[in-house]
């Protein structure tokens, strides 16, 4: 490729910004140009359920890269701009404003957005959705000793919000739809020590509720429930998950399956496109399964491996999946696809905390999900993540012992 071809990045978030970063630092010397609808330099996104919203970090503390490096690294940053149609046969895309850009290789890095609640008032002033700085700010300020805050959906989002929210003195209520916390992301028993440290600390917790309206005049002020309770409120925050934002994929007639289609060296349907972080769904090699991820390291991968493959390599996304998610004084962790397991086994590993492996039916290891204080499980999801890397076939028994070290375990024949 020539010193004139350009690389396009659409989608100024984490991922967008660490592949234009690994572009560079893999050898492209040619122009870069940095698409994003958000007005500020990209920035990570989980410190805003969680720090941001007790003030212990600003959201301009959580960006990547300054002014200076973009223009240091000369890539061209146009932020603040959507782009609004994709000519695959031009290899062009048009941003707003009716500016065109040519590319020689384009990368989709759009992310996903929250899901909202097609109920009566869902546009009342008061009822949020977190996917934004701005977003963040707006509920940090409804976070106030004695407010009620109530929050729909009992994820990670949603109570890793409830967390801050007790921090900042706020009575808070957790309306959950399905039977339990966390259903598709832990284990059973993972889920119910965290709702049961959410409600030693005073947090309301609900399942098997469903919302009929949001209530109020000219701000929300209570939630109607089906069995005709009204749950009273001054704010109210909505994490029922996100949708993968592929519209600009489906307009110009790429693959679309629950995300961007793309295979396990991220390139859509037309060569010529990459696709990465949470609007892609690929092919996992250690699980043979299509799959699209949610999560911060995830956005940090194939940031990297989309970047390498535009250069013409031939990386695979072979990597464990790893997520974290805090609560108060407690750390869940999860490795691998814990869903995939058709059994599980429980490690006690210390007086407050625990790890659950997942087995396939075959004996390997498909999962681990951990959950206390982050020194009592951060080791053993770590080996766990080795082991689930090499398809390891494990005993059972020696996975509950916590006397015997994970790392003993490698010894054993990979399938």
């Amino acid at each position: 490729m020539s010193r004139q071809e350009r690389m396009v990045i659409v989608g100024g978030g984490q991922c967008g910004a660490r592949a234009a970063h690994a572009l560079r630092a893999n050898g492209w010397d040619g122009a870069i140009t940095l698409i994003g609808g958000e007005r500020t330099l990209p920035y990570e996104r989980p410190p805003l359920s969680k720090a941001v919203l007790t003030g212990e970090r600003s959201t301009a503390q959580g960006t990547l890269y300054g002014d200076a490096f973009y223009e240091e690294q000369r890539i061209d940053t146009q932020f603040g701009r959507r782009v609004v149609a994709l000519d695959r046969q031009r290899k062009t895309v048009c941003v707003e404003g009716g500016h065109v850009i040519a590319y020689s290789k384009l990368l989709l890095a759009t992310g996903a957005a929250p899901r909202s609640l097609a109920v009566p008032g869902c546009t009342l002033p008061g009822v949020y959705t977190l996917r934004t700085d701005v977003e963040a700010e707006n509920i940090a300020r409804q976070l106030l000793p004695r407010r009620r805050i109530a929050i729909i959906g009992a994820g990670f989002i949603g109570l890793e919000v409830a967390a801050s929210a007790v921090r900042m003195g706020c009575e808070v209520v957790v309306l959950e739809a399905a039977p339990r916390a966390l259903m598709r992301a832990v284990p059973a028993l993972v889920a119910e020590r965290i709702v049961d440290l959410h409600r030693s600390m005073g947090v309301d917790v609900r399942f098997g509720v469903k919302v009929l309206r949001f209530v109020g005049n000219d701000v929300v002020s209570g939630i109607e429930l089906a069995e005709s309770e009204v749950v009273g409120c001054d704010a109210v925050v909505i994490g029922v998950g996100v949708t993968p934002c592929t519209q600009l994929a489906q307009r110009a007639e790429l693959d679309v399956a629950d995300g961007i289609v793309v295979d396990s060296g991220l390139r859509t349907s037309d060569a010529s496109i990459f696709a990465a972080g949470d609007a892609c769904s690929f092919v996992h090699p250690l699980f043979d399964k299509r799959i699209r991820l949610e999560c911060w390291k995830n956005a940090e991968d194939q940031a990297r491996i989309a970047a390498l493959n535009m250069l013409g390599h031939e990386e695979t996304c072979r990597n464990v999946p790893w997520f974290w998610s805090d609560h108060y004084d407690m750390t869940v962790q999860v490795a691998g696809l814990p869903s995939l397991g058709s059994s599980t086994v429980v490690r006690e590993t210390g007086a407050k905390s625990c790890v659950v492996f997942a087995l396939s039916t075959d004996g390997v290891l498909v999962g681990a999900s951990g959950v206390g204080p982050i020194g009592d499980i951060a080791k053993d999801i770590r080996m766990s993540q080795d082991l689930i890397a090499r398809r390891m076939q494990v005993s059972p028994v020696a996975l509950m012992d916590r006397s015997v070290r994970l790392r003993s375990l490698m010894a054993a024949d990979a399938l």
